[in-house]
């Protein structure tokens, strides 16, 4: 706001002194204008009057002649005023108008009035960078949660974009470079209410600057930056408590654990996805030969993968790439002709991985003709292009927005899920497959919810049921359903984090301690009840003893007498 003020008296000093002379000519000269009263005594109008008529007639308004009919002197000094406050009016009001239409003036106004938005902001909310085709997904995401965003996007048209999106809650957004310091601390990263930083721009240097940026003036604050290069990635996980995400990896890794462990694959896909959707099928992505279309950054990454599990491949690419083995890398411009001479009709799977969605579909296209039964990957890079990549029916798509709100909720919901994936992949197939029926017998078919659980004493009802009940309080105990007549469960835990030490799908006997963590999965109405039973003794109580505990003191009363007087019979 300083910064405005400070612009506008800067902008506006000369009309200013040009108004301010102006009418102090005026109105000093009117009130040496000589006139008459009606009973011919002389009079002057004093300065209060004289300001008074000024007013009004520089404004066009026209009251008449106030206090009395004024003289021939007045009326002469009157007219000249009017030229002279008209002049000055004209212009005070052109340096004003110019000042409106001055872009780093409406910037300044734009700036201030986003920061006063942040301020105002009394919700969680996550500060977004960005607003290309994975940021705007994320933001809907985010939105469908209840989460509020802040967007902070350079490119004008990007956003101005936002304002005619639809939101049940619309996104602060200011049009700007946060790279810079001062627009991160407008943007809220400071404040107590801001839950974390989104670095989605489409430049990994941009990302890196925002993601160091923000991790160096909020050091707790949660950072997650999008970045393609392996340099930049590098760059980020050497920094520290940055979680880094590269679409690219993200999807080869994901065909890697198809191919190795699907049932990992499985698992993960349906812990991390949307609450009550079905649990995936294997994606079945064959092991014979390959044909890649594009031999960029995303061919490399599927190449790394086909490579380490010796899965024989071949690149199409229209460029001649230096330094690159010319068995595996065909360059021609005809693609039909480069499919053909990658041995296409006994290749297993035809990846279109180009930046072209055109040239995908075409590669993908043209496969089909001459292998009919291939596998097909295809790789979407527009979302105006959605609907042509829907039309190909490949087998699996390559959609970078989808991956990135996958990945970066993930982060968001539940950062314990993502160290018990991080296990999950090392443990492998079986273990996978093990979990994922013990998790379907508890909760069922549709994908649960993952919620960490910690035991601290500062909670009431943890305090009562460790230091309080001789009833020990187990992971079992705790996934009960207090509601329900039956002995019933309604979530699993995952994993337990006691002293530095994880043990995954723990025993459901296993004790709870003071400071154990623990990944739940299960309904929301499972992480309600612990809710519940954290914040009320009476409930643990119930929880533990499968009696309700009396609720009002008179009762509370009578049962702490009758277990006195229990004490004194006779045994």
């Amino acid at each position: 706001m300083t910064d405005i003020l400070f612009l506008i008296l800067r902008r506006l000093r000369a009309p200013l002194i040009v108004l301010i002379v102006a009418y102090s000519i005026a109105v000093y000269g009117l009130t040496l204008m000589p006139a008459q009263l009606p009973d011919g005594q002389p009079w002057k109008m004093s300065i209060f009057h004289a300001f008074y008529v000024v007013s009004y007639t520089a404004t066009t308004i026209g009251f008449g002649e106030i206090p009395h009919p004024f003289s021939d002197a007045q009326r002469l000094w009157m007219t000249f005023t009017i030229y002279l406050t008209v002049i000055a009016w004209t212009y005070t009001l052109g340096a004003i108008f110019t000042l409106i239409s001055d872009a780093t003036f409406r910037s300044a106004i734009a700036h201030s009035v986003f920061a006063w938005r942040v301020r105002t902001l009394a919700e969680p909310f996550y500060v977004l960078c960005g607003y290309g085709q994975s940021a705007r997904a994320l933001a809907h995401a985010l939105d469908s949660m209840g989460i509020r965003v802040v967007v902070v996007e350079l490119q004008k048209d990007r956003a101005s974009r936002v304002s005619i999106e639809s939101f049940s809650s619309h996104p602060v957004v200011a049009n700007a470079d946060a790279r810079f310091p001062n627009v991160l601390r407008d943007a809220g990263i400071s404040r107590s209410n801001c839950r974390g930083v989104i670095a989605m721009t489409g430049d990994d240097n941009a990302n890196q600057t925002i993601a160091i940026g923000a991790r160096t003036l909020q050091p707790k604050l949660r950072v997650i930056a999008r970045v393609k290069s392996d340099i930049a990635k590098v760059n980020l996980e050497a920094f520290g408590d940055i979680a880094v995400v590269n679409p690219f990896e993200t999807f080869a890794a994901n065909v890697a654990l198809d191919l190795d462990s699907p049932e990992v694959l499985r698992l993960e896909e349906w812990l991390t996805t949307a609450p009550d959707a079905a649990c995936p099928a294997r994606i079945g992505v064959p092991s014979g030969p390959w044909v890649i279309v594009g031999f960029g950054r995303f061919g490399h990454y599927i190449s790394s993968v086909l490579d380490a599990r010796g899965i024989p491949w071949r690149a199409i690419d229209t460029r001649t790439l230096n330094g690159v083995d010319e068995r595996h890398v065909l360059a021609g411009a005809n693609t039909d002709s480069a499919l053909r001479d990658a041995g296409i009709e006994k290749a297993a799977v035809i990846v279109g991985g180009t930046d072209n969605d055109a040239v995908n579909l075409a590669a993908i296209t043209l496969a089909r003709r001459r292998n009919p039964n291939i596998w097909t990957i295809i790789r979407q890079n527009h979302i105006a292009d959605r609907v042509l990549i829907r039309a190909a029916k490949a087998n699996l798509r390559y959609v970078q927005s989808e991956i990135m709100v996958h990945e970066c909720l993930q982060v968001i919901n539940e950062p314990m899920l993502g160290d018990f994936l991080k296990h999950l992949r090392k443990e492998g197939g079986m273990f996978a497959a093990t979990t994922l029926e013990k998790i379907q017998a508890r909760v069922g078919n549709r994908a649960p919810i993952a919620w960490s659980f910690r035991a601290d004493l500062i909670q009431p009802g943890i305090f009562y049921a460790l230091l309080q009940q001789p009833i020990p309080l187990t992971l079992k105990t705790l996934a009960r359903d207090i509601s329900e007549d039956e002995q019933t469960h309604c979530a699993l835990a995952l994993m337990l984090e006691r002293n530095g030490i994880t043990s995954l799908v723990p025993e459901e006997d296993t004790q709870l301690q003071a400071g154990d963590r623990v990944l739940f999965v299960g309904r929301r109405r499972a992480q309600t009840l612990q809710q519940q039973v954290v914040a009320d003794p009476q409930a643990m109580e119930w929880l533990l003893t499968d009696v309700e505990p009396p609720r009002t003191a008179l009762f509370r009363w009578w049962r702490e007498r009758s277990r006195n007087k229990a004490k004194t019979l006779p045994a």
